[in-house]
């Protein structure tokens, strides 16, 4: 069975030495939104407003063979209230 590995950057990286064996890529992608899912949860404030927070999903060679990427961005509107427009 492959064995996939979800590897986290969030500004610093976590790398998933281990890897978890899957049937097969869609059931890596699952793995993912649920570990994200996860995280998210648990862990709101891993994602920093302005700041690149992903995962992603390698083969056991080390390939990326896709990424969940999330970024939250403040509005202008946000800007105007929080006083910080120019």
């Amino acid at each position: 069975m492959p064995r996939y590995h979800f590897n986290i950057h969030d500004g610093s990286t976590i790398l998933d030495g281990a890897g978890t064996e899957l049937p097969d890529w869609q059931s890596a992608r699952l793995e993912a939104v649920r570990r994200a899912g996860d995280i998210l949860k648990q862990d709101a404030q891993r994602v920093a407003l302005g700041e690149d927070w992903r995962i992603e999903v390698t083969d056991q060679t080390g390939l990326i063979l896709f990424q969940m990427t999330f970024l939250v961005v403040e509005s202008p509107v946000m800007r105007r209230h929080s006083g910080t427009e120019r």
